[in-house]
């Protein structure tokens, strides 16, 4: 009937906010991961002829150009991306030129030691980087702050070559404590996740201080000390999820950088991980293990940003929907 509008239900409104949020950040995700795929696929042909590393001294020129035709670097460098592409889509990303194995195999068998150094400097991280945040917002001008601040500016300031070669000379040459280097149990994920995990938490601790304090002056906060609530109830039932959207956010882009850190703490560390492949391939040119490392690096941060980005639509609906409102 005219004049007669008809009213969609919120659910509705929100399911339909969703769909089209989750839609858009998917199709991003992809775009990114094609983007970097083809980069780095053209820029690793420009930086030099494998061929040549591979051959004996000696070698003429028809032994390069018959290694290269076995390669398959003889084709145009169309039809090679081409083919990269076909093969990639099925979960071929090459044989690597130097050790005659599949490049994933070897990405196989080196991925659970970054894996784990990335996941043990992000847990530390989080954990330093959070409480001291909090620490230092809820007790501004305070001794807290003036011992804590200095801690977390020095962490940032510190390059993490730097921070690894003093915690070896302190903690390996001068105390003997810990190993310095290679993988042998647990104690040796020790100095490489706190490297690795400083520049880090240094930069959840400013994050987490700042959207700490952004939050304290509201009404919310100044009923919930007016009723008595207690520094853990303060934090746990009123401050957590209105400030875990940058906290979240700034954690999703470090253990992505994490990943990509991880070269110069491995190398630092001498540990057997996917940086250490990786260093190693670029010097050979072994172009099908530094396109498959670089790959798997950019789908790892292409799905954390996409896993962070979904994240806060569940902390709040808000964001997924497309609305505006006040903290919860």
């Amino acid at each position: 009937m005219a004049g007669v509008s008809v009213r969609r239900s919120p659910s509705r409104v929100l399911s339909s906010g969703t769909t089209r949020y989750v839609a858009g950040r998917l199709g991003q995700a992809l775009l990114a991961l094609f983007g970097v795929v083809t980069i780095v696929f053209f820029a690793l042909r420009l930086s030099g002829d494998p061929a040549r590393l591979l051959v004996p001294d000696g070698a003429t020129a028809a032994d390069i150009d018959r290694l290269r035709d076995k390669l398959g670097l003889n084709a145009s460098l169309w039809d090679q991306y081409l083919h990269f592409l076909g093969n990639a889509l099925h979960g071929d990303l090459g044989y690597s030129y130097v050790q005659n194995r599949p490049a994933t195999d070897l990405i196989t068998e080196r991925l659970p030691y970054t894996a784990n150094l990335a996941v043990a400097a992000l847990l530390l991280s989080l954990l330093f980087g959070v409480t001291v945040g909090v620490i230092t917002a809820l007790n501004r001008g305070k001794w807290q702050e003036r011992v804590l601040m200095p801690i977390v500016l020095a962490g940032q300031a510190m390059p993490a070559f730097w921070t690894g070669l003093l915690l070896v000379l302190v903690f390996s040459v001068g105390l003997r404590w810990l190993p310095s280097t290679g993988y042998d149990g647990p104690l040796s994920l020790l100095l490489p996740s706190i490297t690795l995990a400083s520049l880090s938490a240094a930069a959840i601790a400013r994050v987490t201080r700042g959207a700490v304090l952004e939050q304290l002056p509201l009404d919310y906060m100044r009923t919930a000390r007016a009723k008595g609530a207690s520094g853990f109830r303060l934090v746990s039932r009123h401050l957590a999820r209105n400030t875990a959207i940058p906290v979240l956010t700034v954690a999703g882009l470090e253990l992505a950088n994490l990943l990509g850190g991880a070269v110069v703490t491995e190398v630092i560390f001498a540990w057997p991980g996917l940086g250490q492949l990786t260093i190693q391939s670029v010097s050979a040119r072994d172009f099908p293990v530094v396109q498959a490392t670089v790959i798997l690096a950019s789908a790892v941060y292409v799905v954390i940003n996409l896993c962070t980005d979904l994240l806060y639509g569940v902390i709040d609906p808000r964001v997924s929907a497309g609305g505006k409102g006040e903290p919860a």
